[in-house]
């Protein structure tokens, strides 16, 4: 018999509830008397974030190892080969209205890149890692050259003698980063480059199912992942801090959100029940950043925050939280915040895709129903 819903069921969410199984990504979520552990195909992500680079981290995630030399050399010159957008993908930019936010900018571009692929439908395996590095290569470069356009400035091409990160820089600003810029945001791209089946994975996992083409299940991701739940948490870091001014301030003002049962962006993890492993290397970054630029305002008031939420509530800081100062630090804008995130996420999302596709199933899960019992129809006169 069904039954009116009351409160949360053991899977809401799919909280808890294995969907599939992974050779991408491992989480741990720790516990008290153990430290969280992320894995990509079984490398832990504190010696990925310190030893590695992001096109390492692409090619161990779309490939399944880590590269040798050569192997990372011929991945530098694809992905410098394929970093140009096509010329309508270029003037459709040029054409959207100055206002367009940037991860609806990102959602429509992914979309218009499969008019120029010839191969647009193909769902073969070995064509859908083309893909995925394809889109690798491209989704910096449509971000970079969209906030030029939308101020009124000319795309910069991409250098390819340059690696990922110092080339995103360099089309965005239109000058060479310095080597601590470059070096901050290839760690804060190794670090947001997969995590299990986050969301926004989930979401291109379902949609590649149905054998629909690349494009769409990387759309659907990016979709997802512009939520505030999902991708959009250290846009509202940063808003935080922007309110609160000054360190003094942030006791009283996390108080305040609790007593108004507020949540505050950045803390807490539905996988994590002890620190955000990423976040640890955030942190280190964060402090560095600020001291170069003679200011640590905003990571003194971080570690304040961070300080009064775990008294609070219990809670750690999660990826989101300090890779919003570190962003910040870099001069990213902040409305790029979460495209960033896709610029990175993009390996990740093209890693889960190529795994359906080589063992593929529909996605279908059941529910529970709780609406009204069997019941007669009545004409419309009698109603």
């Amino acid at each position: 018999m069904a039954q009116k819903p009351s409160g949360r069921f053991e899977g809401e969410g799919l909280e808890g509830i294995k969907v599939s199984q992974t050779e991408v990504c491992f989480i741990d979520g720790g516990g008290p008397d153990r430290a969280a552990k992320l894995l990509y195909r079984g490398y832990n992500i504190h010696d990925l974030a310190v030893q590695s680079s992001y096109e390492e981290t692409v090619h161990l995630l779309l490939y399944g190892t880590l590269p040798t030399r050569s192997q990372l050399d011929d991945l530098r010159r694809k992905l410098g080969g394929m970093r140009a957008l096509p010329p309508e993908v270029l003037k459709f930019l040029q054409s959207l209205p100055r206002t367009a936010k940037p991860m609806d900018v990102l959602r429509t571009a992914v979309s218009a890149l499969s008019f120029s692929d010839p191969r647009s439908d193909d769902v073969s395996v070995e064509v859908a890692r083309e893909k995925g590095l394809r889109l690798v290569a491209q989704f910096g470069t449509i971000m970079a050259a969209w906030d030029r356009v939308r101020s009124g400035k000319v795309p910069v091409p991409p250098d390819p003698e340059l690696g990922h990160a110092a080339n995103f820089l360099l089309m965005q600003r239109g000058q060479k980063a310095d080597d601590l810029e470059s070096r901050a945001l290839d760690v804060c791209l190794v670090l947001h480059a997969e995590h299990d089946f986050n969301a926004s994975t989930f979401s291109a996992r379902v949609t590649i199912a149905t054998l629909t083409d690349f494009y769409s299940a990387i759309t659907s991701a990016v979709g997802t992942l512009k939520g505030p739940l999902h991708g959009g948490a250290n846009e509202g870091v940063m808003k935080n801090l922007n309110e609160i001014g000054t360190p003094d301030k942030v006791e009283g003002w996390v108080q305040k959100q609790f007593a108004a049962k507020q949540k505050i962006m950045g803390f807490g993890h539905r996988v994590y029940k002890t620190e955000d492993p990423r976040a640890t290397h955030l942190r280190k970054m964060s402090l560095e950043l600020g001291k170069r630029r003679g200011n640590t305002t905003l990571y003194d008031m971080s570690i304040a925050m961070e300080g009064a939420v775990k008294r609070e509530k219990g809670l750690s800081p999660n990826v989101d939280f300090y890779s919003a100062t570190v962003y910040h630090a870099i001069g990213l804008p902040l409305d790029l915040f979460t495209p960033i995130f896709a610029v990175s996420r993009i390996a990740g999302w093209s890693a889960h895709v190529i795994e359906q596709l080589s063992n593929n199933r529909l996605i279908r899960p059941l529910s529970e129903y709780v609406g009204a019992a069997e019941r007669p129809y009545l004409p419309v006169e009698k109603r």
